[in-house]
């Protein structure tokens, strides 16, 4: 897909081809049909972008402090290498958009593939074809209000959350200074709202427009009419509030307010100008100063705009996504007029050209819209093409070559929750060659419990200390799903050997960072916790089975049962859906059998999405069907699986009983204690390669293809249509 970006060093702008985003749980794949300039903060941006590194330095002084901590602590060549590296890249532009639903990821509810809807956030809601926005930044468009019109939302959020600020009331008198994209708007809201407005500007043909929309009077800071203006309508007493919308490095606004206000008057920041408050003018007044955080309530809170947790509506009237439905709500009855505010509509393809043109004033604009190739005015839900998802090449920086080998490994874990503590550390307790040597938790006292009964040498809630200790030969990663591939990454990067709890990842992405990880450090001692190929039973079935010569049949049911209510296992919109956190076992499962990775995964839900079964294709025409059921009975043995292949039949019960059915039939002994899934064999493989420091017990490419067909589960049920698994090779 195609991206506008900049690169903040060199100034350069572009329009790059770069991967589309994944449809990551708890959020939508928009298809954009028109985004906005925003003709303030972006040309800002932009401006700074094409000044010298001194200029750019005078206009970020907040950044210039950051740098010089970091010389104090770090040095000046490294310091320079980071500050050149984060300057030297491209960063996205854009923040207001309307478009398309074209997946949907698993805990949405509120939206449907086809559906219009405006986003917001310059992470998520940017100059590009594709983005995804997650549920809190992101709201349905009303009937009847053009795309074009609802891609001012997360815009006219801002001059909401301005005007909310300013707490205005019927009858009183307002001063806007600035009547940009934002002051217009602040100008409508507040003659909504039963509030008279002055608007204030130097270009004359912004406060004409301001005044065709709703203002009373408009007009040059210097001239006296404004003045005029505010002492007719409030009787000499001065204006109720004061809304700063300008930019600049002019003192002018601030002093102008205090100059207009009334006694004890409400200032109102809302753009990015010169803050030096005349000290004397604001005592006397006793004016009260507020700031207006962008687009309201949630805004910067990580929970709430990337986890979906919304504020309840007793607490937090006004949240940004709620400010935006509302914007759009008063847009779409008409007490907002947009369309007025239009300056120009560009094709997306002409975007560097539209963004220079603006920079050096050949094009003068209020708002600017970048039109996508289907942004018509009359949006079609998208049609469904059969969907590809890339199985990410696995690359090294140098070969892998081998380890030298240890007397004994050291071992610190991640997470000491019920699966460590009673499926992998009763395994390595008092293993020959294993030193238990540290275990961080979140809580100090998980920690201790660990260290205490399983005989930690120390416990500790400080990751990076582990991490940094070099006699610490691998990290096991056992914590909650959302994390795996993040404390994989970094653990890495530190030159750990690493042992994660199945699922690796959750996300297309994450799995391609960890192999990007992979490939910046030449460090590939990953295992997954892909247990059952490693179980006695099935090791001995699959060998009595034999080699086959021809395609093969393979059914697996897992009868997964209910989760009781309040498991973590149930929070899709952080952990994942169940299945892409424990779906991997029996994709893996099946692909060790068939000695192959699959080539498309196709995937149905029972209606009430509980249920699924999901057909894998492999390269030599065999196919495996996994049925994945929450509804079945618990008395039901939980997995139970089949291959048939060259008139043989291997039948598996549960990890209790095994056979295989050919020209002689031979049938396991019925085990007499625990099913051995495969847990302790997988950990003596995984010691026994960072002892000897020969390979990982799994090749790193089934690991990822694994991953990645795991993930297409998701993906397939979105579309209705089988996913290819294309590798990228």
């Amino acid at each position: 897909m195609k991206q506008v970006v900049q690169n903040y060093k060199s100034g350069e702008l572009a329009v790059l081809d770069v991967p589309e985003p994944g449809c990551k749980p708890g959020g939508v794949l928009v298809r954009t049909v028109y985004s906005l300039i925003s003709t303030g903060t972006e040309l800002m941006k932009v401006s700074e972008a094409g000044m010298s590194m001194v200029g750019k330095a005078r206009s970020r002084p907040d950044q210039v402090a950051k740098v010089m901590q970091s010389v104090a602590t770090n040095g000046v060549p490294a310091t320079y290498r980071k500050v050149m590296g984060k300057l030297d890249s491209y960063t996205p532009l854009g923040y207001s958009l309307c478009g398309v639903v074209e997946q949907v990821g698993a805990g949405v509810d509120d939206v449907k593939a086809g559906d219009l809807v405006a986003c917001a956030g310059n992470e998520h809601a940017l100059h590009a074809e594709l983005n995804w926005v997650p549920k809190n930044l992101y709201t349905p468009v009303p009937d009847g209000l053009a795309p074009q019109h609802a891609a001012f939302g997360t815009v006219g959020s801002i001059a909401l959350q301005g005007v909310r600020q300013g707490e205005p009331q019927l009858g009183e008198v307002a001063l806007v200074i600035g009547l940009g994209l934002i002051g217009q708007l602040v100008a409508q809201l507040l003659t909504a709202a039963g509030v008279r407005v002055v608007g204030v500007d130097p270009d004359r043909g912004r406060c004409e427009l301001a005044e065709r929309l709703g203002a009373v009077a408009c007009g040059d800071p210097t001239s006296a009419a404004v003045e005029s203006a505010v002492a007719e309508l409030t009787g000499g007493h001065g204006v109720d509030q004061v809304y700063l919308a300008a930019g600049g490095g002019s003192n002018q606004p601030v002093e102008l307010a205090a100059r207009l206000s009334r006694d004890r008057g409400r200032v109102v920041d809302i753009g990015k100008c010169r803050l030096d408050l005349p000290w004397n003018a604001y005592y006397e007044k006793e004016l009260d100063v507020r700031f207006s955080r962008s687009y309201g309530p949630g805004r910067y809170d990580p929970s709430y705009e990337l986890e979906g947790r919304d504020y309840p509506i007793g607490y937090v009237r006004w949240t940004e996504r709620r400010n935006l439905a509302c914007f759009l709500d008063l847009t779409a009855r008409g007490r907002v007029d947009v369309e007025p505010l239009v300056s120009h509509v560009a094709d997306f393809a002409d975007a560097v050209e539209t963004y220079r043109s603006l920079t050096d004033g050949a094009l003068k604009a209020v708002a600017v819209l970048f039109r996508y190739p289907q942004g018509t005015g009359v949006v079609e839900a998208p049609s469904v093409e059969v969907p590809s998802v890339e199985v990410p090449d696995v690359r090294r920086a140098s070969p892998a070559g081998s380890r030298p080998p240890k007397a004994s490994v050291r071992l610190a874990f991640v997470g000491a929750g019920n699966y460590a503590t009673s499926m992998l550390l009763p395994h390595l307790t008092g293993r020959d060659g294993v030193e238990l040597s540290t275990v961080v938790t979140t809580t100090a006292l998980s920690a201790a419990n660990a260290e205490r009964k399983f005989g930690f040498a120390s416990a500790t809630t400080d990751l990076d200390a582990v991490l940094g200790d070099d006699a610490i030969d691998a990290v096991f990663v056992v914590t909650r799903h959302s994390s795996h591939a993040d404390l994989t990454r970094r653990a890495l990067l530190a030159g750990k050997a690493v042992f994660v709890e199945k699922p690796l990842a959750l996300t297309e992405g994450e799995l391609a960072d960890v192999l990007a990880t992979v490939e910046e450090s030449g460090n590939d001692r990953l295992q997954v916790g892909f247990n059952r190929r490693f179980a006695p039973l099935l090791q001995e079935a699959k060998q009595r089975f034999g080699q086959r010569t021809g395609p093969a049949s393979l059914r697996y049911l897992v009868n997964a049962g209910s989760l009781q209510q309040g498991s973590w296992y149930l929070r899709q919109d952080t952990e994942g859906s169940r299945f892409a956190g424990e779906g991997g076992h029996f994709i893996d499962t099946a692909s060790w059998l068939l000695d192959a990775d699959p080539v498309s995964v196709y995937a149905v839900a029972s209606p009430g999405g509980e249920d699924l079964q999901v057909v894998l294709r492999y390269p030599d025409a065999s196919t495996a069907t996994l049925s994945y059921v929450t509804t079945g009975a618990s008395s039901f043995p939980k997995e139970t699986l089949d291959l048939v292949a060259d008139g043989k039949v291997l039948r598996l019960d549960d990890f209790v009983r095994a056979s295989v059915y050919g020209q002689k039939r031979w049938v396991s002994s019925r085990l007499p204690k625990a099913r051995d899934k495969g847990q302790n064999a997988e950990l003596a493989a995984f010691v026994r390669a960072v002892r000897s420091g020969g390979p990982m017990p799994v090749p790193l490419e089934s690991l990822a293809a694994t991953t990645a067909a795991t993930l297409a589960v998701r993906t397939s049920l979105a579309s209705g249509a089988p996913v290819t698994l294309a590798r990228t090779r």
